[in-house]
């Protein structure tokens, strides 16, 4: 399982895959998420630096899902706080690492998410394809879903969006066949999942 680095300082990209290749692993550098973009990994760990000034592990997990990137996330930085810590773990990172690394620390990680690791990937993958598919809705198709999601019936619906019951199942029927869903529950779903890309199945 490859490992992939993103770090802006080029000395401390030079340590990580020092300390990688130490316990035997492939590393791969990147200096930021513009040059990951262009290659995007589709196997392993991706190691982040958790910067608070721009949103921490939370924003790097919604930049990676928004290139298509499913892979499990471990933060890292120099003496982190508790606090930012459990922000990190909240956000959806398997593990933080403090900098420097020691080869010790990274194996012990390596080895304790292995398991963890195919399965998240797996639901960050459920997550990215219900988001691409609800960015297809037009703004009618995605407010009949958000209403059927709430629990309402057509008619409900009809009376809510100030349009016939015939024209919400237009819609509906439109939504659904943009979805791929077989039926309500489906759609539903993929709904709740879309909005699911922070959370890990540990969470």
């Amino acid at each position: 399982m490859p490992l992939h680095f993103v770090e802006a300082d080029i000395q401390v990209r030079a340590e990580l895959v020092r300390v990688g290749r130490s316990v035997g692993r492939h590393c791969e550098l990147y200096s930021d998420y513009s040059e990951l973009s262009v290659h995007p990994p589709r196997a392993g760990i991706i190691f982040v630096r958790d910067c608070p000034q721009i949103g921490g592990v939370g924003f790097a997990l919604e930049r990676l899902m928004s290139l298509g990137i499913s892979l499990p996330v471990v933060a890292m930085d120099v003496e982190p706080s508790p606090g930012r810590v459990v922000e990190a773990i909240k956000a959806g990172a398997l593990d933080y690492l403090s900098l420097p690394l020691r080869p010790e620390r990274l194996a012990s990680c390596l080895s304790r998410i292995g398991r963890e690791a195919a399965q998240v990937s797996q639901w960050r993958q459920r997550v990215i394809h219900a988001q691409r598919r609800l960015a297809a809705l037009s703004e009618r198709e995605r407010e009949v879903l958000d209403a059927l999601t709430a629990g309402n019936s057509n008619k409900d619906i009809a009376r809510q969006l100030h349009i016939s019951p015939r024209t919400v199942e237009i819609h509906r029927a439109n939504m659904m066949n943009k979805l791929g869903a077989r039926h309500a529950a489906e759609a539903i779903r993929m709904k709740m999942e879309s909005t699911m890309g922070r959370l890990t199945l540990a969470a």
